[in-house]
């Protein structure tokens, strides 16, 4: 088939596919049946010896993920289900089995258990509905940028951009605690402009209440009755609707410099990709470089920004170092994450089944938001399953 053309390319036959065709056509279907069955068992036996073959080459890597991925995964399965203090064997009696309650105590019962998880999960959804999109939409204009002909030293440029994506994110981490103290940089610089810095890791009150606040329309410190009286999985519509913390806007900053180097690079070579022809001919056509970048540049890398939105969204729900360094969950637990809270209930309060139980529960939720994700950002014009499947029936 032509690459630009509509019509087919006649590609002569050789010599012994002639005399192929020509022997399979005077032998009719007796031929056919009688040469085809020794041909099919020689044709089964090549494949089950290269399946053998590829077997005994792939073993090596199936049993190291078996050993150091499967197992472990199984092994913590068993253990969610268990009440288990990590000082026994969690597979002889010793361990109390207890069902699925761990699930339960951070899902369903009311408590404290029950709070900080939901509290963890709200903190995570800022980070996710903050981040990600901040880290797409900042590394796609860096990719941009250093794509462009007009950039003099891009190789300068990429790695500048890619460098805080493999320097040490507990460094990083350690480095922007000392900026966002009371007395740090960022408070400095802000008096040179004449403003007053927050409180970055000591102040717990929402985002959006403190803006709301600052322009007199809400007591930041007083809930109000309708928010504060109905809530939603253990919290209150008051606490949902806080926004993220001054602390955890730092952690946002944080995570969206250090990540949009490593996604840079990704869409940079998507964008190298895209064939120059399609671009020109669309400024040919008389649209200007949005118009361009819109209509032809982006659906060409849709995949890949797929791609990049759901690494971003499951290295959202895996933040753990920047917490661990910057704030341990505080203040107020306006920092926790369901990550940071399934190690300190394992290695701080011993409650190893609890641990297991409120990682898995992350893990599901990394998987329906990446199904969700992949609905939403689906090409609208291909055909889904269904209608290929509807299409051969009708045919």
């Amino acid at each position: 088939m032509s690459q630009y053309g509509n019509g087919s390319v006649a590609v002569p036959a050789a010599a012994g596919e002639a005399d192929i065709g020509a022997a399979g056509t005077g032998a009719g279907d007796g031929g056919r049946r009688g040469g085809g069955g020794r041909a099919g068992r020689r044709r089964a036996g090549i494949r089950g010896r290269q399946g053998m073959w590829g077997w005994l080459f792939v073993s090596p890597m199936v049993i190291v993920l078996g050993l150091f991925l499967l197992l472990p995964i199984g092994m913590a399965l068993w253990v969610s289900l268990l009440n288990w203090n990590g000082q026994s064997n969690p597979f002889t009696t010793a361990a109390d089995f207890v069902g699925v309650r761990n699930y339960a105590d951070v899902l369903t019962t009311d408590g404290l258990d029950r709070k900080l998880f939901m509290t963890s999960v709200r903190n995570n959804l800022y980070l996710v509905l903050l981040v990600v999109p901040l880290q797409t939409v900042l590394s796609l204009a860096l990719a941009v940028a250093v794509n462009s002909r007009r950039v003099k030293g891009k190789s300068l440029f990429r790695t500048i951009f890619y460098f805080p994506s493999v320097t040490s994110s507990i460094a990083i981490s350690t480095v922007f605690l000392f900026l966002f103290q009371g007395s740090g940089a960022i408070n400095e610089l802000l008096k040179w402009v004449g403003l007053k810095g927050p409180k970055w890791f000591t102040d717990a009150h929402g985002l959006v209440w403190t803006i709301l606040g600052g322009l007199g329309i809400v007591d930041p410190d007083k809930p109000t009755a309708a928010l504060a009286s109905h809530g939603f999985l253990g919290l209150s519509w008051w606490d949902w609707l806080s926004g993220p913390s001054i602390a955890m806007c730092t952690i946002i900053l944080l995570l969206a410099w250090t990540t949009s180097g490593t996604y840079m690079l990704i869409f940079l070579a998507a964008l190298q990709d895209v064939p120059a022809e399609l671009e020109e001919a669309a400024l040919l056509d008389g649209a200007n470089r949005w118009q361009s970048f819109r209509n032809v540049t982006l659906p060409a890398i849709r995949p890949v920004l797929f791609l990049v939105v759901t690494l971003g969204l499951i290295g959202t729900w895996q933040v753990f170092d920047a917490v661990y360094v910057m704030s341990q969950g505080a203040p107020g637990n306006t920092t926790l994450t369901p990550a940071f809270l399934s190690y300190t209930s394992g290695f701080q309060d011993a409650a190893y089944g609890r641990a297991a139980a409120i990682a898995f529960i992350l893990l599901a939720i990394v998987v329906v938001m990446t199904l969700i994700q992949r609905v939403l950002t689906r090409d609208r014009d291909r055909p889904t399953k269904r209608d290929r499947f509807l299409r051969r029936r009708a045919s």
